[in-house]
């Protein structure tokens, strides 16, 4: 019995074979499409894993990761004793939740009002105002957000005018959140709207029509057919999203903080870079950071995926 399911299996990898290598021959242009782009995941994204041993060993440049002296869980354990540990959870948490919570939904009215939208030139108007700024680069992006909001910027200029003491927003820990967050759903609702626009298109339109002959108004519709339409796709953007939560974006944070807002500012990310780079050349302890963070975004969208499957039968896998 063993020996006919080993025969059947070897059977089978070879009719697999067989059947991708006709495939290459037919389509010969497809796969050459596939394979830089398979190429550059391979070197950008999977063989710097081997890295990661280096959250295991006390690295040194000159001995290189595999001549580096083994520690165990030494940076890991350092970690959740360090003093700013609590600090830098609890801030990393609160940005990605925040962010994900606000910057999440706009995209979709965005997509929903403008496929409510009959004027063509209005609508395409509309959409290339709100694509724009996702073209933007970071760092021109925080240059402006300076320039409006710094202590002599256009909204210090207005509170004054009306008698009121200016507001420094990049000195204040409070503010830094809003504009984060703020700054982030006016770059990204556009752009990212873009897939709730695809899915809309594909709704069968003659459900809109038997729909407005049986007398529904247009919230009505959108309620009953747009809404359960889009359903499948919001579950899973919001899945591919969730690992957002303790990735928050590096650059925007670093170009961003100061000192003085260190107390809601500083996230994992930054903390690994300072660690890491910006002086302490720890190379080790901030490996291990990394990690951690990494699994535990792995973990939250594993998570999610299941309970989007138990929820709403729509999973990534």
């Amino acid at each position: 019995m063993t020996i006919n399911i080993l025969a059947k299996s070897k059977k089978q990898k070879e009719k697999n074979k067989e059947t991708i290598l006709k495939n290459i021959k037919k389509h010969p242009a497809l796969y050459a499409m596939i394979a830089l782009p398979a190429l550059l995941f391979l070197v950008f994204d999977y063989f710097p894993m081997y890295g990661l041993i280096i959250g295991f060993k006390e690295y040194d440049l000159l001995e290189g990761i595999m001549g580096s002296p083994w520690v165990g869980l030494k940076h890991f354990k350092s970690f959740f004793n360090d003093p700013y540990c609590y600090r830098l959870i609890k801030n990393t948490l609160l940005t990605g939740t925040y962010s994900l919570l606000w910057s999440f939904w706009p995209p979709i009215v965005l997509a929903i009002l403008l496929n409510e939208v009959s004027n063509v030139k209005f609508r395409k108007t509309v959409q290339t105002i709100t694509y724009l700024p996702h073209f933007i680069s970071t760092v021109v992006i925080v240059g402006m957000m300076m320039e409006l909001f710094g202590a002599n910027g256009i909204i210090n200029s207005i509170i004054k005018a009306f008698g009121h003491e200016p507001i420094y927003f990049f000195n204040e820990s409070s503010w830094f959140r809003p504009l984060y967050i703020g700054s982030g759903i006016w770059s990204g609702v556009g752009y990212n709207s873009i897939i709730f626009m695809a899915a809309l298109a594909g709704i069968d339109q003659e459900q809109f029509e038997a729909a407005f002959i049986d007398g529904a108004n247009r919230f009505q519709r959108i309620l009953y057919i747009t809404l359960p339409g889009l359903a499948p796709t919001v579950t899973i953007m919001l899945i591919m999203r969730a690992s957002s939560i303790v990735t928050v974006g590096f650059e925007k944070v670093y170009l961003m903080y100061s000192p003085a807002t260190y107390e809601t500012a500083d996230v994992i990310t930054t903390y690994v870079y300072r660690r890491g780079l910006g002086g302490g050349y720890n190379f080790g302890y901030s490996t291990a950071i990394g990690l951690i963070n990494g699994v535990t975004s792995c973990i939250i969208i594993c998570l999610t995926n299941y309970l989007a499957g138990k929820i709403s039968e729509n999973s990534l896998w």
